[in-house]
């Protein structure tokens, strides 16, 4: 698969089928997105992967945990900006639309939304996940280099014929995933990922999200 295919045909899948991972393809994967860009070759970087009776284990403890605290966690990072402004606010507002259109969940129907919210939380049911963590004394950079150690590993699925969908939304149990996985302090929670196989018949996965014009964000000068 062409790096560009690879790019075309990824998407945030949102339905997964009742399919396991090979733990070897898992392993490649990692292994290869170790080559991502990294500032210094400082390599910030911390994954943990949870698949099998361990991740039922882990969604029945969220499962229960959601029973008294729907909302999760309050989270150690902004996942968006406060008072996001425009063209970035609308630009989220119709992904959300255009998301819970291709499920027939309309504006006024919070039940439902919520309950497609919730499942962020049981990854989807993707059959493999992943947890991702950077050093609380990184900056800036490092987080852009943990971003590309992700992007590499969702391209990378894409060539073993798997699929993703990267997840703030767990920045909301970071307590919980650190007593889980046993994190050290020393490291912050950037970023959960559920990876396996598509369901391609689910219409939730027919969502293909705009792209602003070349000419909103690109200028040439010399060229």
């Amino acid at each position: 698969m062409k790096v560009s295919e690879a790019l075309a045909s990824r998407i945030s899948a949102r339905a997964f089928l009742d399919k396991p991972v090979e733990k070897e393809k898992i392993m490649a994967i990692l292994e290869g997105a170790a080559r991502a860009p990294s500032g210094g070759n400082l390599q910030p970087w911390h994954v943990w992967v949870i698949a099998g009776e361990e991740l039922a284990r882990f969604k029945a403890l969220i499962a229960e945990r959601m029973k008294t605290t729907p909302g999760g966690e309050e989270t150690e990072y902004h996942i968006y900006p406060p008072n996001l402004k425009d063209p970035y606010r609308s630009r989220r507002y119709k992904c959300g639309e255009d998301l819970y259109a291709t499920i027939g969940i309309g504006r006024d129907n919070k039940p439902a939304r919520l309950m497609q919210l919730a499942k962020n939380y049981q990854f989807f049911g993707a059959p493999a996940a992943m947890f991702f963590a950077i050093d609380r004394d990184m900056q800036e950079g490092q987080w852009a280099d943990l971003g590309m150690y992700m992007q590499s590993i969702m391209l990378l699925a894409r060539e073993y014929g798997l699929h993703t969908c990267p997840q703030e939304a767990w920045a909301r149990w970071h307590s919980a995933i650190r007593e889980f996985v046993g994190m050290p302090p020393e490291l912050m929670l950037f970023s959960g990922l559920a990876i396996g196989y598509l369901d391609e018949a689910h219409p939730i996965n027919t969502l293909r999200t705009d792209r602003a014009p070349f000419d909103e964000y690109v200028s040439f000068r010399g060229l």
